[in-house]
């Protein structure tokens, strides 16, 4: 079961993917709110321990499905309208990141998730209190070294895939401008002769 931090690593490397943003990671703002989307479907965890004193009490109902993944995907990607120290990220970035969190625990539990709310809803078993979901966030953190190895490695890969494609995009664009100057060149010669 992916824990916080596995859910960040999950949500840099879906941001990695699919994001235009060649130098997002230097961006704090933007590093934040990755972070809180891709973790933010776990709102009903505090939802259950404020409301019911068990954080699985809601654990894995409406907040898991496409549908929230949608509806807070738009609200977060028009958030910066209405707060400038929120970072401008599209619909689609904001919407995968919360997505990458559903799909994880899809793939990476065996609790089942409501995936199509409202149409099913499946709900955790269990009882957990606040000393049981603060031990397991931050000590049994642990179990998502392999996450992390594999989303640091996604990451890399996007990473050097995008800049040999630059390369590979910005010397064709040189070839193209030397061709066009020799053509021009050649043209500018014949004319003066």
């Amino acid at each position: 079961m992916p824990l916080p931090l596995g859910h960040s690593a999950i949500g840099f490397a879906t941001h990695s993917l699919i994001s235009n943003d060649k130098g997002c990671f230097n961006k704090w703002r933007v590093a934040i709110f990755i972070v809180i989307l891709s973790n933010l479907p776990d709102i009903d965890v505090l939802l259950g321990l404020v409301l019911q004193n068990n954080g699985s009490a809601f654990h894995r109902g409406p907040t898991h499905s496409i549908l929230f993944a949608l509806i807070l995907g738009f609200v977060a990607s028009k958030s910066s309208k209405l707060w400038s120290q929120i970072p401008l990220i599209s619909f689609k970035t904001c919407f995968m990141l919360i997505l990458s969190h559903v799909v994880a625990d899809y793939f990476l539990t065996n609790s089942p998730v409501s995936f199509y709310w409202p149409f099913e809803v499946r709900w955790s078993t269990g009882n957990s209190g606040w000393s049981q979901v603060l031990h397991t966030v931050f000590f049994d953190a642990v179990q998502d070294t392999g996450i992390l190895f594999i989303c640091t490695c996604i990451i890399m890969l996007a990473m050097m895939f995008r800049r040999f494609y630059f390369l590979r995009k910005t010397k064709l664009l040189a070839l193209t401008v030397l061709r066009d100057q020799t053509l021009q060149e050649s043209k500018h010669r014949s004319t003066d002769t």
